[in-house]
Formats: C-alpha cells, structure tokens, sequence
C-alpha cells in the first residue's frame, strides 16, 4: 500500500517510511527515524532523533517524540526511543530519547493510550496497554508495567517503578515504587489499596481476587513480623497464586526508591 505524504510535510529523504503510512500537514520527519507500516501522523507532528514508531500507532497534532532529553548530563549520545504497535499518542505529548545514564535507550510497548499533555521522560520503560490521563508525567529512569493506569495530572518521580495493573489516582504525586495492582493517591502518594476495579475489568476471577487481597493484608497490614517476614509466610500461605507471587516478586527486586506503603 502506497503511503500519503503531505505537501507542506517535511520528511528527511533518509528516514525509513513503511507501508500505508499517512504523514499529514506540516508534519516534521528527521533522518533517522524509522515509522512502521501505518503509523499515521496526523499534522504538525515532529519526530526526531534515532525514534521508531511500530506499525499501527497514531499519532495526533503537536506531538514531540524523539527530541533531546531534558537531562543536564546528555552530551548527545546516539541513544533511541523505540515506540510500540498501536499506540495512541494524543495533542501534545512529548516521549524523548534515552542517555548514557540509563541504557540509551526509551522504550514504550504496544497498545497504549497516551492523553493530551503526557510526558515520557528519558530511559523510562513502559508496558503494553497503558492508560495515561492527561498530563501524566514520568520522570527519567521510570518503569511502569502492563495495563497500569496513571490518572490526570499525575507525576511520577524519577527512578521510581509502578507495578503491572496498578492505578494512579489523578493529581497524585508518587515518589516511591507502587506495588502490581496496587492503587495509589494522594499529593504525596500513598497505598490505598488495591485496584479492585481494574482487576475486575480485566476479567481476573473473585476467588482470584480474593486471595489477593488476602495476600495483601498479610504484607502490610499483619500487625507481627518485619516485612520481610510477612512476605516470607505469604509466600508459603499463598504459594498457589500467581497474583501474589508476582507482587512478592516485585517487593523482592527492590529498586533504588522506597516503597509506597498505606497511611
């Protein structure tokens, strides 16, 4: 299938166009792009820098991705940004590129939608089949695992990582690793839960969810033992549970920020 290509649009002759691509009015294409068969960009789009957008995926008017990051310490490494399938990439989002602090690399999955305003920020990496609320923000270095769902206005400090199918309340502001089907809130963020809605929507069963929330009270809301030893009788009460396992999984790898705990 042939691609469209706009009159007024800028496309540098050396960017990698797939097939049924629409690149729309006074869209900006750089040289070392790499755009998947079609990917649509809708008008007044500017994609820069070593980006690859996968097949699929549109992108709406005003988006910046692939620009430098806004980090002090980039000293313009050739590092990439490297988008999904069948995103939806609305008004005004920008996604940069990674830095020689964080792998090269800013890596976003397949299937997500990205509202108005949202920022991803360099070396973050992003599941597949995110909600981002409008003017979501991640700082560098996030990661943010699949299906979780981060409302309008949130900010994510850097270096902080959110579980699979957690949710972030809108105008929350979270400086600390949320737990896998945890649901945060607040300004300054706290575990309110767990995100029984969204659980619920994806299909997972009562007894499923059942025995997590079951787990989850033993973690962290068991008045004896440390965490650790919470975790440790977790394990062997619910070992039959995926759903547990994953969360001790992720309290196990702890990252280089603390944890989101309940008020």
């Amino acid at each position: 299938m042939t691609s469209l290509i706009h009159p007024s649009a800028i496309v540098d002759p050396t960017a990698q166009i797939g097939q049924g691509v629409h690149i729309g009015p006074f869209c900006v294409v750089g040289p070392d792009v790499v755009l998947g068969d079609h990917v649509r960009l809708i008008s007044h789009v500017a994609v820069d820098g070593r980006t690859r957008i996968g097949s699929g995926t549109v992108v709406y008017p005003f988006a910046s991705l692939g620009h430098p990051p806004q980090d002090l310490k980039y000293k313009g490494e050739p590092s990439e940004l490297i988008i999904g399938s069948n995103n939806k990439i609305r008004e005004q989002v920008t996604m940069n590129p990674g830095t020689e602090g964080g792998g090269m690399v800013t890596r976003v999955g397949n299937g997500g939608l990205f509202m108005v305003g949202v920022h991803i920020g360099h070396d973050c990496i992003v599941g597949d089949n995110v909600i981002f609320a409008n003017n979501a923000t991640l700082g560098g270095h996030v990661e943010v695992g699949d299906h979780a769902v981060l409302g309008g206005l949130s900010a994510v400090h850097q270096w902080v990582r959110i579980g699979a199918h957690a949710m972030i309340g809108g105008m929350s502001g979270v400086e600390a690793d949320v737990i896998p089907y945890g649901l945060v809130k607040g300004e300054r963020a706290f575990l309110a839960g767990l995100n029984l809605v969204g659980l619920e929507r994806r299909g997972f069963s009562r007894e499923q969810i059942s025995v997590l929330r079951n787990g989850f009270k033993r973690i962290f809301t068991a008045a004896e033992g440390t965490m650790a030893e919470r975790m440790e009788a977790a394990a062997t009460e619910f070992a039959d549970s995926d759903l547990v396992a994953a969360m001790l999984d992720f309290l196990a790898k702890r990252g280089s920020r603390a944890l989101t705990l309940p008020r």
